[in-house]
């Protein structure tokens, strides 16, 4: 292969990423916690675009149980999201880590 051949196959992964990396708004996942009393969507640029918070959950009046229950949803929806991220570049990079991509 030629250093022609190798700036165009560079010049294909390149786009092939960025196309990854904007649709990665687009993509996302879910999740709960306290038996689903507590529920996020987090896309794939690891931004929280939601939380539901189910009311039963405010009767007890137990604030730092909510505050636990909040980070563990979140914590677990950034995970999901990371996965997702690494599985979408995974398609163009062979399975490759490349420091820098995300």
């Amino acid at each position: 292969m030629n250093m022609q051949q190798i700036m165009k196959q560079a010049q294909k992964v390149q786009q092939k990423m960025k196309e990854i990396q904007d649709s990665l708004v687009d993509e996302k996942v879910e999740a709960s916690s306290g038996g689903g009393m507590v529920n996020v969507v987090v896309n794939g640029r690891q931004e929280v675009v939601s939380v539901k918070i189910e009311p039963e959950i405010l009767e007890d009046n137990d604030l730092e149980m909510l505050q636990d229950l909040i980070m563990a949803a979140v914590n677990e929806g950034i995970k999901k999201s990371q996965a997702m991220v690494q599985e979408k570049l995974s398609t163009v990079t062979g399975g490759m880590n490349i420091p820098g991509l995300f």
